[in-house]
């Protein structure tokens, strides 16, 4: 756990790289070194090494890709860079760059050896990821002014910067740009026992009254996701206070999230309209992801991003050329059993 100057500076950092007030709670629960940080070990020791080397060398670090679902800690990790080198984090994100003078903006108020953070990357315009090039490779910028007979470039030359962008779709980002990051890692989903760790820790952090069941309880239910955890922690935390003399057992867990409509296999209910709507309306598929969407009512996008990996990779779905299908598992979780036609798809 933190010490207090730890956590009081773990605050300043935080207030610093988001330009606004945090909670001393909040800087304690996102960890700001690599000794804090559960999880991810192949990433985490790629990342040593290469802060190690930086600061060996007294050079900027080298541009990095963090790519994988949300909520597995790729901002934290992009903050945990800053604060071990000692550097500047300047935070956005790829649709607030609209056009190159925002991207020259961001990028001639950096200082040698700062990092700027750029999360949804693969959502930067083309015009706009052109230009990155440049800055990436030569730390330069080219930019037209004016246009027609009184256009002209000018060039820009920028510090020496570390790119670190954060993607939950890898395979949007054009080659060009992907290949100009040194370190290309993928994050994945926590197991259980890790989970259960950080539940442990956030619960301590935040001064709530935890038993082991209670644990293992919001953790298999956090869908391998911190982020979820963590939300999940919070809900019990204020479920235990108004009914449980505020300690969160194994039952006051499991009473909390079912009032959140979590099942004991961390299905929520948009999941569980998924699963539903495609064995009763189309099968079990094969169904394409918009008619889906569709008919749930919820953004293909979000769909795709938030709700099908965890589907997918927990073995309720499988994604086809044809389309979605729901596998038997899908159909045990529902309740229904798989029709002959569509189990010999499978």
């Amino acid at each position: 756990m933190p010490s207090p100057d730890q956590s009081s500076k773990g605050t300043g950092f935080l207030t610093t790289t988001l330009a606004a007030p945090v909670s001393p709670a909040e800087a304690a629960l996102r960890p700001l070194s690599f000794a804090d940080f559960s999880g991810q070990p192949k990433t985490v020791e790629r990342l040593q090494v290469m802060v190690g080397a930086a600061k060996r060398r007294g050079e900027a670090l080298n541009h990095i890709l963090l790519s994988g679902p949300p909520g597995l800690g790729k901002t934290t990790l992009a903050f945990i860079l800053g604060h071990e080198l000692g550097r500047n984090v300047r935070v956005t994100s790829g649709p607030v760059i609209e056009k190159a003078g925002d991207l020259a903006g961001l990028l001639t108020n950096l200082e040698e050896g700062d990092i700027l953070f750029i999360d949804e990357i693969h959502r930067i315009p083309k015009t706009v990821e052109e230009y990155l090039y440049s800055a990436m490779e030569d730390f330069r910028l080219d930019i037209m002014i004016d246009q027609g007979p009184n256009a002209r470039s000018v060039r820009l030359s920028i510090p020496k910067f570390t790119l670190i962008g954060a993607t939950t779709r890898a395979g949007l980002l054009t080659a060009p740009l992907r290949s100009r990051f040194t370190l290309n890692t993928r994050l994945d989903y926590y197991d259980r026992a890790t989970l259960e760790g950080i539940v442990t820790r956030s619960c301590g952090l935040l001064k709530v009254d935890l038993d082991a069941g209670g644990a293992r309880e919001i953790a298999s239910r956090a869908r391998g996701t911190p982020r979820i955890a963590n939300n999940l922690v919070n809900f019990c935390r204020d479920y235990a206070s108004e009914k449980a003399k505020g300690r969160i057992t194994q039952p006051v867990a499991a009473a909390a999230l079912e009032l959140l409509e979590i099942d004991a296999a961390g299905l929520d209910e948009m999941d569980k309209r998924v699963l539903r709507l495609m064995a009763e309306n189309y099968a079990g598929g094969p169904v394409g992801l918009g008619t889906i969407a569709i008919a749930v009512g919820e953004e293909a996008d979000t769909l795709e991003e938030v709700h099908e990996p965890f589907l997918i990779q927990e073995g309720y779905l499988a994604r086809t050329a044809q389309g979605r299908i729901l596998t038997p598992k899908g159909y045990a979780a529902i309740g229904l059993k798989p029709a002959g036609a569509q189990q010999s798809l499978l």
